[in-house]
């Protein structure tokens, strides 16, 4: 006879969280991974052919992070002349980061190239308006506001939109003020304010909710930058977005990072603060012919090896949410070496600072462990402050299946996720709600569970409604 499980022991009590907080983010940026698989990439993991969104999501991955070129025609000149990165690109990636269950962040770079803080260059199609501020502000209001109601249309709309790419100085420059450093505040923030604006537009045709990022490179030039932003008034986003990497960020540590998104926080009340990008490394050997680009490590940390690469993330984590931070998202975490190449050799520039072996193979004690860690002080718990909103969960101990209970969900498509008390999940599956005024079930099944805590989660959209937690016996 199977041991029977016990009813439900303990819910959280979510009125000890405020309305408006928010679940932590474990992101993932996988633009390569549409490539590489075109290259003959096999990810695996166990030694067995695996799809990597579903790698991400069944390890805690809950957002994945997309960059959307203009026009990148550079490509044309590449492998076999398959352009990356672009929109029809990134329907692609989008549709297999729904299909995984995970939330996605669009990254508008503005660019037909790479933006960051020394490259901020006008797509060509806008190069003939880029000294007409009008025009260009017009171009850039109906690309955005175009690109989303597009990918509303197909059922892809991201839950987050990123405005620029590592924005330390001016954006949509001219091969003339992009080499140089160049930033004009009127044109600066007229160009910002457009581009929110297209979003809040979308937002308000079609009734979805977007969180606006803007993103700055360096801990050390947040403060500084997301001042200039607001005192110019650039007020209307949600997100202040960092770059930190110890190669490139060094010597500010892991801990004065965390202290500078609690002094962000506090500074601007109202505005969230979250890692947009990290790496690190796993080895210091090469897999091909492309050089590098994180060649440095945090001694703290030496020597090098997979268990290092997850420590550093581990305590980069700890220090984001202990200050405040919403979430933390890995750069690149599935460019591994391949036989195509890139504007500057063949293979990849990331291959040592992956989640995977030389042989594509998850690395399992490496740094793709740090979203699955206890953390302290994580909940993933908020309401969407629909007071009408009820939620329960109990057990069959004869069909061994949870039943959660619900009244006052609004109509469309909602998500049940069950997941482990680590944030591993499970198992997730879409279902419709019933809007009437009675009080509906919907049944999961439980069958292969063992002895543990484990988290029951209903999401409308990019809204977390409410997480319920059992003890399974």
């Amino acid at each position: 006879m199977r041991t029977p499980f016990y009813y439900l022991l303990f819910i959280l009590l979510i009125q000890n969280f405020p309305a408006n907080s928010q679940s932590f983010y474990f992101g993932n940026d996988l633009s390569y991974v549409n490539e590489m698989e075109d290259c003959g990439v096999v990810y695996k993991e166990g030694n067995e052919p695996k799809d990597p969104y579903a790698i991400f999501a069944d390890h805690g991955s809950n957002l994945v992070r997309l960059r959307l070129w203009h026009t990148p025609a550079w490509y044309d000149d590449l492998n076999e002349s398959s352009r990356y990165s672009d929109l029809a690109d990134v329907k692609r990636s989008i549709t297999r980061a729904r299909a995984a269950g995970m939330d996605v962040l669009l990254d508008f770079h503005l660019s037909d190239n790479w933006a960051d803080p020394g490259k901020q260059l006008v797509p060509a199609a806008w190069l003939p308006v880029v000294d007409d501020l009008p025009l260009l502000q017009d171009s850039l209001y109906n690309y955005v506001y175009s690109t989303l109601a597009e990918l509303k249309a197909e059922g892809l709309l991201p839950e987050l939109v990123q405005i620029g790419n590592e924005t330390n100085k001016g954006i949509l420059l001219s091969p003339e003020d992009n080499a140089t450093y160049t930033l004009e505040w009127d044109r600066n923030a007229a160009l910002f304010n457009t581009g929110i604006r297209a979003v809040r537009d979308l937002e308000a045709a079609t009734g979805d909710s977007i969180q606006v990022v803007i993103h700055a490179a360096g801990p050390d030039n947040a403060d500084w930058i997301f001042d200039a932003f607001i005192n110019n008034g650039v007020t209307d986003f949600d997100i202040m977005g960092i770059s930190y990497y110890w190669a490139w960020h060094k010597p500010t540590t892991i801990d004065e990072t965390g202290t500078i998104i609690r002094e962000l926080r506090e500074q601007h009340p109202g505005y969230e603060v979250m890692i947009m990008e990290t790496g690190y490394l796993w080895t210091t050997e090469a897999n091909d012919q492309a050089n590098n680009i994180i060649s440095e490590t945090d001694p703290n940390y030496d020597p090098v090896s997979p268990e290092s690469q997850k420590a550093w993330l581990i305590d980069l984590t700890q220090s984001v949410l202990e200050n405040g931070g919403l979430g933390v998202i890995y750069w690149e975490p599935a460019w591994v070496s391949s036989s195509c190449s890139t504007q500057w050799g063949q293979g990849s520039h990331q291959e040592h600072a992956t989640f995977f072996d030389f042989d594509y193979n998850l690395l399992e004690n490496g740094g793709i462990a740090w979203m699955e860690y206890p953390y302290v002080g994580l909940t993933d718990v908020r309401e969407t402050g629909n007071e009408a909103t009820d939620i329960s969960v109990s057990v069959d101990s004869l069909e061994r299946r949870i039943r959660v209970n619900y009244r006052g969900l609004e109509a469309g498509v909602a998500r049940v996720r069950l997941s482990s008390n680590d944030g591993r999940m499970l198992f997730q599956q879409e279902f419709r709600p019933q809007t009437g005024e009675g009080r509906y079930q919907l049944s999961l099944p439980a069958i292969n569970l063992s002895t543990g805590i484990y988290r029951v989660t209903v999401y409308q959209g990019s809204k977390l409604i409410k997480t319920v937690s059992l003890v399974w016996k």
